[in-house]
């Protein structure tokens, strides 16, 4: 009876426990299609698409289109500052469901990421002092300029692989970050600063009367893109349509022109 009793609680015990492992589990992971929450993953010091602002609260253009994007969805969204180095570790692993923060669209990732349709242009285009003399209407015609741009920038990167072009400048010179280079512009001692357009266009939105943006492109133009799990197309195909909603009813070109003044945002008809 003993060996009966104790096969018998054996079995109780198996099935009990095989039962605990079936129970739903939180809905808000990263991958499941009945999921509440979107947890976004960025850079949280890369203004203005994503950055903390004096109350140390998680801002930004980026921020406010995935919110835009999320109550379409009627789902939360939650601001995960990560690693940006590990941004590929952190959405495999599920502890961010997307990457939104000025991604660049490259094959590389393409092979272990998945994106959406590009929503955004990432060229460097040129800045002047606003009421100055300088006139550029291409590439060709920085000649002859002091011209400036920030260290390690990819404008950086472009001008010193075009000997020529860097060798027709009356100078040359590269800023620890673009507020330096800007400040100079306004003082006068550049004539040109390259700069990525959005960051560029953020700060021309603070300084009005200081500096403008010409609409030449320099180097070669990139994509922005949202990131997903390679696997997880449900949450992509979602995401997508709302982003395509709110495209549509206007919402993403307001945002667009209360950060940057300009809708910036690419669309089917500007493709």
């Amino acid at each position: 009876m003993k060996k009966i009793f104790l096969a018998m609680t054996l079995l109780l015990t198996m099935l009990f426990t095989g039962c605990g492992g079936d129970q739903p589990k939180d809905s808000g992971g990263a991958g499941k299609t009945d999921q509440k929450k979107i947890v976004v993953g960025l850079d949280d010091e890369y203004p203005p698409m994503g950055f903390k602002d004096e109350k140390n609260e998680i801002v930004g253009f980026d921020v406010d289109l995935a919110k835009a994007a999320a109550k379409k969805l009627d789902m939360e969204v939650e601001f995960k500052g990560i690693d940006w180095s590990s941004k590929e570790a952190e959405l495999k692993s599920g502890r961010v469901d997307v990457l939104w923060n000025g991604l660049d669209i490259t094959p590389e990732r393409k092979e272990n990421m998945l994106f959406s349709d590009p929503y955004m242009d990432n060229r460097q285009i040129i800045f002047v002092r606003k009421g100055g003399d300088v006139q550029i209407s291409s590439e060709a015609e920085l000649a002859g300029k002091a011209v400036g741009t920030q260290a390690a920038s990819t404008a950086e990167d472009y001008i010193n692989s075009q000997e020529q072009l860097k060798n027709s400048f009356k100078e040359f010179k590269t800023y620890g970050d673009y507020m330096s280079a800007f400040m100079e512009l306004e003082n006068g001692r550049m004539d040109a600063v390259i700069c990525d357009e959005i960051v560029g266009r953020y700060y021309m939105s603070k300084h009005p009367d200081k500096i403008e943006a010409l609409d030449v492109t320099v180097g070669p133009v990139s994509e922005f893109g949202i990131a997903f799990a390679k696997e997880n197309t449900a949450l992509r195909d979602k995401v997508q349509k709302a982003f395509d909603e709110i495209i549509a009813d206007g919402t993403a070109k307001k945002i667009s022109e209360e950060w940057f003044g300009v809708d910036l945002l690419k669309t089917k008809d500007k493709k």
